[in-house]
């Protein structure tokens, strides 16, 4: 059994409400492989899932390091960055955020993890904002279609709203104001 396939086998058999068993069987692996990408990066996230973000920001951080790729990499972006925003490291959250946008600029989780962020660190219009371009950008549905130019204007106009609102904005192309 290759390293990835026994690693397949324990992420495969997590359970998330009770991490320790996972924990328990990566640890050896990451004994025997301590600078392996992949395992560096299955330890954190089996941290993060057990709410040990702490520990789990140093293993994401060194897996970066040792040369992720491909999926790995933008899943390992995006739970670092997450990871950051429940430290309350929201600057560095959404550094990283970024990077992963850049990286994988079609990824809507990565977009998602970047709203949540912008909303922690007091940006909420900005990430309205941005939930709503994603919503354009990635659900092809036929009534979210149909809106497109209202949904792309009001996103426009969250994003110029600076401290409280006085007043609904009306949506584009309609006389509504939105909800």
């Amino acid at each position: 059994m290759t390293l990835d396939d026994e690693l397949d086998l324990i992420v495969g058999r997590r359970d998330r409400d009770n991490m320790r068993p996972t924990i328990d069987a990566l640890l050896p692996l990451h004994a025997a492989y301590p600078e392996d990408a992949r395992v560096l990066y299955e330890v954190g996230g089996a941290y993060d899932t057990a709410g040990q973000e702490d520990l789990a920001q140093g293993f994401y951080e060194k897996a970066l390091a040792a040369g992720l790729e491909g999926d790995l990499l933008r899943r390992c972006y995006l739970q670092y960055g997450s990871t950051l925003r429940n430290l309350g490291e929201y600057g560095t959250s959404l550094e990283v955020l970024g990077t992963a946008r850049g990286l994988f600029p079609d990824s809507p989780a990565l977009a998602v993890f970047e709203a949540i962020s912008l909303q922690a660190a007091g940006g909420s219009n900005e990430s309205v904002a941005s939930l709503l371009d994603l919503v354009v950008a990635h659900l092809g549905a036929s009534d979210i279609g149909r809106y497109e130019a209202a949904i792309s204007g009001n996103a426009a106009c969250i994003r110029s709203m600076e401290g409280a609102v006085e007043h609904l904005p009306r949506a584009v192309d309609t006389d509504e104001p939105l909800a």
